[in-house]
Order: structure tokens, then sequence, then C-alpha cells
């Protein structure tokens, strides 16, 4: 391929809007992905419309880490209402298999966010798109800002959805923790434990994740291919090394679940209030995935930005205005007081045992109090410490992730792994909750 560009034979043959996109039908998804090669890397996409908004604005969908284009299935045809849909995935992003350049031999891991960005902008000018709205979640919506900020005369408006500017530390030990349980090959435990931090399991009761989509996703996880396995590992380390993601100076709406554990809803907020020319809204009972749990208002909520309508007044997304924005609580999930604050904590490799007291808690973290010198033990082993917790059910462990320490304090984030511990976790904290409830009446 010597870095020429090759396009497909379609392209080859008419670079023009009624030739670049098929018109949908029920078996669009089951076409394979079309490719354009730029400089030994492959880029993925489908490029589908219907007549009647066949004339608007292109809608790109740069999607997270682990959606594949069927993923987007019963997401697009909402969105047609809005125009035609672009469905991308760029090397090791999404279900493009890619983690080896065919010319140079170099690995996709050495592609920065910011390259995958330049390389999307060089795709547009490719297929000769020179307008288009941009549609980024999670992972994708980290690219979809770069692209703004390196080509804004591409974009006429843009959705990002499980924004942050700059990664906290707590977040940064849940993706380095699902890294260690990949590497040491605990497969089953590192899907449960993705599914745990991407999924808000203290609120599945609104959120309604069905246990089906649960499973099924916690499948797919656990049964990575070694392929996939490296894809997640390239995907993880870009966004370990993300400093930071440019504002948009586009029209942009920030979107995120209401109950997204994952990147909260003040962090979206926050992203949100740096923009000068954008709107905010969180889709009512829902996490960090509301196209599974709320398709149709998210979508809904999608198609009427894009169409440049209001926002204001749709069923189940809560509108916000900058000044709300402003007072938005940073954490997402009460914290509680325990009616036997004082416990252990024991290590999984060794016999030792700190004496500590549970000063708050939440089925998400924790504060723990030591005397003096204690907490600079437990320092020591931030990941392999594990909390003991009685109630009238019994006792039971759970493994912490310490990423705060004081002089005789720590906090911790739980090490979410298991499904049966999360939902033990779940009946101890409602447990407490009721306890203090009657202690109050």
């Amino acid at each position: 391929m010597n870095s020429i560009i090759q396009l497909d034979a379609e392209l080859q043959s008419s670079i023009n809007r009624h030739g670049f996109f098929d018109l949908y039908n029920k078996h669009s998804f089951k076409q394979p992905a079309r490719t354009t090669w730029i400089d030994g890397w492959k880029i993925e996409y489908m490029a589908i419309a219907e007549p009647e908004t066949l004339h608007r604005t292109p809608i790109v969908i740069i999607g997270g880490a682990f959606q594949n284009f069927n993923s987007y299935k019963y997401c697009v045809e909402q969105l047609f209402a809005a125009g035609p849909v672009i469905l991308i995935d760029l090397p090791s992003m999404g279900a493009n298999q890619q983690i080896t350049n065919v010319d140079t031999g170099l690995s996709a891991g050495t592609l920065e966010l910011s390259d995958l960005a330049v390389m999307l902008g060089q795709w547009l000018d490719i297929v000769g798109l020179k307008r288009v709205s941009v549609m980024g979640m999670s992972l994708g919506s980290v690219l979809a800002s770069g692209l703004a900020d390196l080509r804004p005369e591409l974009i006429d408006r843009m959705i990002l959805m499980g924004v942050m500017q700059k990664t906290r530390k707590s977040w940064r030990m849940l993706l380095e923790e699902s890294l260690f349980l990949m590497q040491e090959q605990r497969m089953e435990e590192f899907g449960q434990a993705v599914i745990l931090y991407l999924v808000n399991h203290a609120k599945l009761d609104v959120t309604r994740m069905s246990p089906t989509a649960k499973r099924l996703f916690f499948r797919q996880m656990a049964e990575f291919t070694a392929t996939e396995q490296e894809r997640y590992e390239i995907n993880c380390n870009r966004l370990l090394r993300l400093t930071d993601v440019p504002i948009p100076s586009c029209k942009v709406l920030v979107a995120c679940g209401q109950y997204d554990s994952f990147t909260l809803p003040y962090e979206n907020a926050n992203f949100a209030l740096q923009c000068p020319d954008m709107e905010f809204a969180m889709i009512a009972n829902a996490d960090h995935v509301p196209q599974l749990q709320r398709r149709k208002e998210t979508m809904h909520l999608f198609a009427t930005y894009l169409r440049g309508e209001s926002i204001q007044q749709l069923d189940g997304i809560l509108n916000m205005t900058r000044a709300q924005l402003l007072t938005m609580e940073r954490r997402g999930e009460a914290r509680i007081q325990v009616s036997q604050p004082f416990t252990h904590l024991t290590h999984r490799h060794s016999d030792l045992q700190l004496s500590t007291e549970i000063e708050d808690m939440n089925f998400f973290g924790l504060k723990l109090n030591f005397t003096q010198g204690d907490s600079q033990i437990a320092a020591q082993y931030p990941r392999d410490l594990a909390l003991h917790l009685h109630d009238e059910e019994g006792s039971f462990t759970i493994e912490c992730l310490i990423f705060e320490i004081g002089e005789t304090h720590v906090r911790a984030l739980f090490k979410h792994g298991s499904f049966d511990v999360a939902e033990r976790l779940l009946r101890y904290i409602q447990r407490q909750q009721a306890l203090m409830m009657s202690a109050s009446a």
C-alpha cells in the first residue's frame, strides 16, 4: 500500500451523497463494513440513510470501547429523523480488529486519541464530507472533542455523552484494576468488574437494565479473544495517558445518565460549563449506557438537538441551566454511617490484619479511620486489602482500592469484581439505612 490512500470501489466510482450513502433496510446491519485505508491503517464504516432526510447534515457516530455497529442497530432508526448516519471504527476501536499497521508493522497502541482524531479528519476529506455533526459516546467523546479542536470547520453540531476533561485518580485506578485482572487471566472476574464499573449496580431498580442484557454484556467481556484483550489494553492505556480533553467551540450538547457512576454527572457538567455554546441534559433513570436502558428517550433527545429544535420538555430528559450546573452535587450516591463501624482489613497474600473504623460509606467506596501509623501501612497495599463486614445475614469481605491517604485515614473504592458480592453489599447498605431511619424516628 506504501502510504497510498486506497478507497473501496464504490467510493472510487462516485464521491457524492447519493452514491456514498446506502439506503437503509432491515438487512443493512448484515452487510460487511466498508473500508478506507490511510497509510496502512484501516478505517471501517457504514453509511446509511433514508431518502426523506438524505439532504440533511450527516451524523458521524463514534462509539465507546466495546460497541460494534450492531450496538446501534436499534438506535439509528430514530436518528434518521435528523439526517443520514455514518458509523465508524478507527484502528483497534469498536469492532475494528486492526492492531498492527500493514505497511510499517507499528502497533495501534502507538496511536494516541489525538492521532485518531487527525485520521478521522483525513477520512472525512477523502470521502468528500465538508460538514458533519458528530456524536461521541464514552471513549468516543474524547475522539470527537479532538476532531472539533483540530478541524472546527468540519463540525456543525456535536453530542458528547459520558465525558470529562481531566481523569480523576479513583477513575484511573478502576481502569488499572481491570487491566490487572485481564493480565492475570482472571477473565470471569474481569468481565464482572467491567460491568460493575460501567453499570451503576446500586440503581438497577430504576435503570431497569435487564438481567439478559447484563449477562450478554458480561459474557462479551469474559470471553475476550487474545486480539480483543490486546485492543482493550490499547484503549485503556490511551485513556490512562490522557491528560486533557479539548473543549469544542461548536454547538455542543453534553449529555449523561442521571446515575452515571463511571463518568459522574458533575464531571460531564464541568465539561459543559467550559463550552462556549453548549446545552446540557441528563437522561432520567439511566447510568453510563443510556442507549441500552433508555434508548427511545436518548435517541429522541439526540435527534431533536441535531435538527436544531428545542430539547426542553422532552419525556425522560432532565434539563439543567448553567446556574444549576455550577451547584451540582459532586458525589452521585449519599454516604451513610454504619451500626458496627469497628472492623478490620486483611491482606489477600499474607496474615497482615489492620483494625479500622468506618467513618462513612456507600456502594462505591468508603472512608476508614486508623490509629496513628496504620493508615501508612494500609497505603503500602493499595489493591490488596479486603474489608470485613458483618450484619444479621452474616459476615463477608470486599476488596478495596486505596486512592487517598491521610495521617489517620484512607479513602478507598470498593473493588467490585463479583456480582454476588455486589448484591451482598447492596443488602448490607440497605440494612444500615433502615437502622439509621429507625434510630432517628
